[in-house]
Parts: C-alpha cells; sequence; structure tokens
C-alpha cells in the first residue's frame, strides 16, 4: 500500500477542517432563538417586618 506524500495529507487536512468549520457555522447561525417580549412586569412586594 503506497504512502501518501505530505502535501497530500496536508490537503485532506485543510478539507476536513474546512468542511468542520462549514458545518459548525451552519449550525450556529441557522438556530433562531425565541423573541421575548420588552415588556418586563416585576412584581414588589412590601414587607413590613416587626421584631
Amino acid at each position: 500500500m503506497p504512502q501518501m506524500a505530505p502535501l497530500n495529507w496536508l490537503i485532506l487536512m485543510t478539507m476536513f477542517m474546512t468542511a468542520f468549520l462549514i458545518f459548525n457555522a451552519l449550525n450556529y447561525f441557522s438556530f433562531i432563538y425565541p423573541v421575548k417580549p420588552k415588556t418586563k412586569t416585576t412584581k414588589k412586594s412590601k414587607i413590613n417586618w416587626k421584631w
């Protein structure tokens, strides 16, 4: 079985790295976050401490 030249290994590594980066970028940017409403309702409760 003949061995591959180092240049072919380098090309193969760059091909797999670019495919991996493209796959990760597509997965990262294709996710859509749900839109949250802008209004925030905070409930203030008044507590009187009687010691």
